[in-house]
């Protein structure tokens, strides 16, 4: 009777499952580093749109800041030589306020600060004007201070053209010097985004 000779079984019996189960051990992960890799870029793309929206919507805030600084020069100019807290008009500087709470005492936005309103894309605007003088009262008091401009210096000219001779002499501003007025707007957007930008007008 003859014997069938049997090949003695192998220890690697085996090996390759196990190295299949690390190699897909380690694509998992890797597509999991992936997907967080992608979502903080979303995370972070969708971050800069809300501020980049947020400091666009600032400059409602600062048109309506230099719509109520005209509407108050042509009704009666002096009034800006003194503090208006209802329309957060303020005569001075403040020397040391604190607008963007670096400090234990910052300016009180939600109470303090003009309300211009809220946007379609959910950013609240407000905003505060100071004149730029050391002390309140008249532009031209001792002790005022005042950070001032030149408004022109009353020369007269003329420009020729096509059309004839055209004299600037009479829009020619007589000398006149302005007030530089600070405004500072915060805008306060979706996921607490908080923009402030700020303009000098005069």
């Amino acid at each position: 009777m003859n014997r069938i000779a049997r090949a003695p079984r192998k220890s690697q019996r085996g090996v390759i499952l196990f190295v299949a189960l690390i190699v897909l051990v380690a694509m998992t992960l890797t597509g999991i580093a992936l997907i967080r890799s992608v979502d903080t870029n979303l995370l972070v793309a969708g971050n800069l749109a809300f501020r980049q929206g947020a400091t666009a919507a600032a400059d409602w805030g600062i048109e309506a800041a230099r719509t109520y600084l005209k509407t108050t020069v042509t009704a009666n100019k002096a009034a800006l030589d003194n503090d208006n807290p209802a329309a957060a008009y303020y005569a001075t500087w403040q020397s040391g306020l604190d607008l963007v709470g670096t400090t234990t005492t910052p300016f009180g936005w939600s109470g303090s600060a003009q309300l211009v309103g809220t946007d379609t894309g959910g950013n609240e605007v407000r905003y505060v004007v100071h004149r730029m003088c050391e002390a309140s009262g008249a532009t031209s008091a001792a002790g005022a201070n005042c950070v001032k401009a030149s408004g022109g210096g009353g020369a007269t000219g003329t420009e020729g053209s096509t059309k004839g001779t055209v004299s600037y002499s009479a829009l020619a501003l007589p000398g006149t010097t302005v007030v530089y007025y600070r405004v500072t707007v915060r805008v306060l957007g979706p996921r607490n985004t908080l923009s402030y930008v700020q303009a000098m007008l005069k």
